[in-house]
């Protein structure tokens, strides 16, 4: 979770004009493809934005779980907890794998943006040449 909560520190740091991202699809080996594959940089930075503050909560604040049980399944007690360290060790495993691709999709966001800025960079170099 720490490296998820830097990569999107860092993000926000070095993305001063988020509009340039519009526009722009991430090709880039290694990166995580999007959720739709049809969501353009912009549109990632916004989602990876508003992720942030639920991650940083936790997903406690943001459920309304309620102790008393408000669960509608039919296990018995005895089940559930014989499989509770099982059910667990799912759900942290889902939400690694879930903060790893976020991680990657934040930091190949981060890069690619450094790479619109050299190129503008660029242009304005051989613009005044």
């Amino acid at each position: 979770m720490e490296q998820y909560l830097l990569a999107t520190q860092k993000m926000e740091e070095k993305v001063m004009f988020p509009s340039l991202l519009r526009g722009v699809f991430l090709k880039k080996e290694g990166a995580a493809p999007a959720a739709g594959g049809h969501m353009d940089l912009y549109e990632c930075y916004q989602l990876l934005k508003a992720i942030k503050p639920m991650v940083e909560k936790g997903l406690a604040s943001v459920t309304d779980w309620s102790p008393n049980g408000t669960n509608t399944n039919t296990v018995s007690d005895e089940d559930a907890d014989s499989n509770l360290e099982e059910r667990l060790s799912h759900h942290v495993n889902g939400l690694q794998q879930v903060l790893t691709t976020l991680t990657k999709n934040t930091n190949a966001l981060t890069q690619r943006y450094s790479q619109i800025l050299e190129q503008i960079n660029l242009g304005e170099d051989q613009s005044r040449s």
